[in-house]
């Protein structure tokens, strides 16, 4: 394993609060930029499915399905191997490796000299993918302070929607050019900056107080906290310390309520239907009669609705809290899913005038539902309610199950959509989240303006 520099065991000075607020910040954006990919990796092949013919001949919706669906088997791969590494090498090492992963996995792709290799290098992206989307909220939710850890963990989702707007931005200006190489090459721009901001960055102050190192952590911590936040919080993270992590300590009653909590957020968020509407709007807005090119501007507006209301989710979570967004968009999720469902029941397959108007409004007040709750609270919550010594495995479970949610559903979105047609798909996914709904507002537990040792300390 290679070595990675740590920080020098000697204080700085006393910093003032706009010096220590920049550089959290500036540690969350530079983070970030994994998440960013995550959202790019994810989204680009939503254009790059109606121009890989090009290269490699008719494709059938099995192999439409495989090339997309292969990422999604790569981030349960990355998502439980880098919960076993960030605890034991360290967060920002483990973020480093991720970075070297996008790379390989994305010029692999665009220089992909058959179906079958590009099939293999989405499965190397997909670990990459995986490995970020848990590791870099568990990152910044140790290092930011209590009082602005919402926003700047979901500074992490608003990167995610920002690289899916920015896939479907490149995917909509390739259009007229079927460049599907180019589509998927530009993401290795923002990983190779990921790979280089991140070694002028420091380790996670809690991980190193984990592992006995706190000295180096009051280094870390005089970067990111007033002088006289630091030795309670080393002594709060000493006290709720548990040493080596082993994975049965997953299953020990007073972690186990909440490891349930992290799952079924996780599956929730994915059998309600987002990732479809990700990776499939614009083959849904195709067969309803679109073209290439209006299918692919009407994407590009569902990821702007994504964006902006990721940036109004940001404002908020720690002013209104985690539950009342939560809610709140999933009641918007589950209203919208039906309107789009009746949408297919009055048009039928072949949506025109009124009807498709309809039906692309549902997407967009879905789409903005999502990112305005579910989307945000969950990466943000897995991050805060699990005690710092397995902290990463526990947040590897809640993210294996994200994406082996995503999987299902994904891989068999357009099968179910051959067989039930468009009305029943999304008045299955109605229903789906009416129950999210009720199990939110019966078990999600409110963490606002709380420590992270605070939290553990009252967990069931």
């Amino acid at each position: 394993m290679p070595k990675f520099p740590t920080p020098s065991r000697k204080l700085p000075p006393e910093l003032t609060a706009h010096t220590i607020r920049r550089h959290v910040f500036w540690a969350a954006a530079i983070t970030a930029v994994g998440g960013l990919l995550f959202g790019y990796d994810t989204g680009v092949v939503s254009g790059a499915l109606l121009f890989l013919h090009v290269d490699f001949g008719k494709m059938s919706s099995f192999d439409k399905e495989l090339v997309t669906s292969l990422l999604l088997v790569g981030a349960m791969v990355g998502a439980f191997f880098a919960g076993k590494v960030a605890d034991r090498i360290g967060r920002r090492p483990t973020v480093l490796i991720t970075a070297v992963l996008f790379i390989v996995g994305v010029l692999g792709a665009a220089l992909s000299p058959s179906f079958s290799f590009l099939v293999v290098m989405r499965f190397v992206i997909g670990i990459a993918v995986g490995s970020a989307s848990m590791v870099v909220p568990l990152y910044i939710g140790e290092a930011a302070p209590p009082q602005i850890r919402g926003a700047l963990v979901s500074f992490n989702q608003l990167a995610i929607t920002s690289g899916i707007l920015t896939a479907y931005l490149v995917d909509y200006g390739l259009a007229s050019s079927e460049n599907w190489r180019l589509m998927f090459g530009l993401a290795t721009i923002p990983a190779a900056a990921l790979f280089v901001g991140m070694l002028f960055q420091h380790e996670s102050p809690h991980w190193l107080i984990a592992q006995g190192r706190e000295d180096e952590a009051r280094v870390v911590l005089h970067r990111v906290r007033a002088s006289t936040d630091i030795e309670a919080e080393i002594s709060e993270v000493r006290a709720l310390r548990h040493g080596k992590s082993r994975a049965r300590e997953l299953f020990d009653p007073s972690v186990r309520a909440m490891l349930t909590v992290g799952v079924l957020l996780a599956v929730f968020q994915q059998v309600t239907g987002i990732n479809t509407i990700i990776y499939y709007a614009p083959t849904l807005l195709h067969g309803a009669g679109l073209g290439n090119s209006a299918s692919l501007l009407a994407n590009v507006a569902n990821g702007a609705v994504n964006v902006g209301m990721t940036i109004v989710a940001i404002r908020l979570i720690d002013r209104v809290g985690r539950r009342p967004l939560l809610l709140g968009g999933t009641t918007g999720m589950a209203v919208a899913l039906i309107v789009l469902a009746l949408a297919f029941v009055i048009g039928g397959n072949h949506l025109t005038g009124a009807t498709a108007i309809v039906a692309i409004g549902a997407l967009l007040v879905y789409t903005g539902s999502f990112a305005i709750g579910l989307g945000p609270v969950f990466w943000l919550l897995i991050s805060e309610i699990y005690p710092v010594g397995i902290r990463g495995q526990a947040m590897s479970v809640a993210t294996i199950a994200n994406w082996g949610a995503n999987f299902v559903v994904t891989g068999s979105f357009l099968t179910l959509l051959g067989a039930i047609h468009g009305s029943g798909t999304f008045f299955l996914f109605g229903f789906l989240t009416l129950v999210a709904l009720v199990y939110f507002q019966r078990r999600v537990p409110e963490t606002k303006n709380r420590s992270l040792q605070a939290i553990e300390h009252d967990l069931p």
